[in-house]
């Protein structure tokens, strides 16, 4: 199974980072910016995955594929 982060909103307000099918999230933020950036660096640590981001009504905005850190030439994002 690859690597994959979400990033959603809580009840209260902050942002989550989470592992799917986890109880508890990787970490918490003030704002979405935030915790994209921490998604993107876990998973970077962790050698790439799928980060899928969604906005304040639940639904998924955006999609991303996040190379390892180590990798010299990262694929290029189309979008």
């Amino acid at each position: 199974m690859p690597n994959r982060r979400i990033v959603q909103q809580r009840r209260d307000g902050d942002w989550e980072v989470k592992a799917p099918k986890a109880d508890r999230a990787s970490s918490t933020h003030g704002t979405q910016a935030d915790a994209i950036d921490r998604a993107r660096e876990i998973l970077q640590r962790i050698g790439g995955g799928e980060l899928t981001i969604k906005g304040e009504d639940g639904r998924i905005r955006d999609s991303d594929t996040v190379s390892p850190a180590r990798d010299p030439n990262p694929p290029r994002d189309t979008r």
